[in-house]
């Protein structure tokens, strides 16, 4: 899957998007999950999940060849 990373966590992370191999499909709660233990340091940025450019809930699901965006709350002046 594809997944992308946006503002704070693209900072944080020094990437904007990454390949992750994960073959079989998981809840959007387990993906974070494992987002978090993959990278302990955006533990505490608080972030919204897109899957193919919508916004998801918590218990659906997320596929192997889906794309994937990590998109914190974006504020303006």
């Amino acid at each position: 899957m594809r997944v992308l990373y946006f503002a704070e966590l693209r900072e944080l992370l020094d990437k904007h998007d990454e390949e992750i191999d994960l073959s079989y499909d998981i809840t959007v709660k387990s993906f974070v999950q494992h987002i978090i233990e993959r990278y302990p340091e955006i533990a505490k940025v608080k972030f919204q999940i897109a899957v193919n450019e919508e916004f998801v809930k918590d218990d659906d699901i997320v596929q192997s060849n889906d794309t994937v965006a990590l998109i914190p709350p974006v504020s303006g002046g």
